[in-house]
């Protein structure tokens, strides 16, 4: 069974960090660009961040760049996010998400439905 596992979440105060796992299983992980979304309450899912687990470029949203950092561990099946300076405005539950034969611009740029596969969230809150 293909499975997207979310994990890391939790309650920091502004301006602490996080480390976000996605620890995939069932599917060819190599071939595969694996995204972060993420929706705060009362808004539409975003797109984070993606990396192309191919060639291991990475895409990154302007709110998140400088802050966020996505990694990935091929043998272990695992992308990371490492999120430093968090800010209120932060605060969602975020997901992870992968994408057959993408590059990670591309990947970033579809909706979250679009995506081949998809996990259940993680909630990261980040107090002020």
């Amino acid at each position: 069974d293909v499975q997207l596992q979310a994990s890391g979440g939790g309650l920091v105060q502004a301006g602490e960090s996080l480390r976000l796992s996605c620890a995939a299983s069932g599917f060819n992980f190599d071939d595969y660009a694996v995204g972060w979304f993420r929706q705060a309450p009362g808004k539409e899912r975003e797109g984070v961040s993606c990396i192309s687990n191919s060639d291991g470029s990475a895409y990154y949203a302007d709110s998140v760049k400088g802050r966020f950092t996505i990694s990935s561990d091929n043998a272990k099946k695992t992308v990371f996010l490492q999120m430093n300076m968090l800010k209120p405005m932060d605060t969602a539950v975020y997901y992870c998400a992968a994408l057959h034969y993408s590059s990670s611009r591309y990947a970033y740029l579809q909706d979250f439905y679009a995506m081949d596969y998809r996990g259940k969230g993680t909630q990261v809150t980040v107090s002020s």
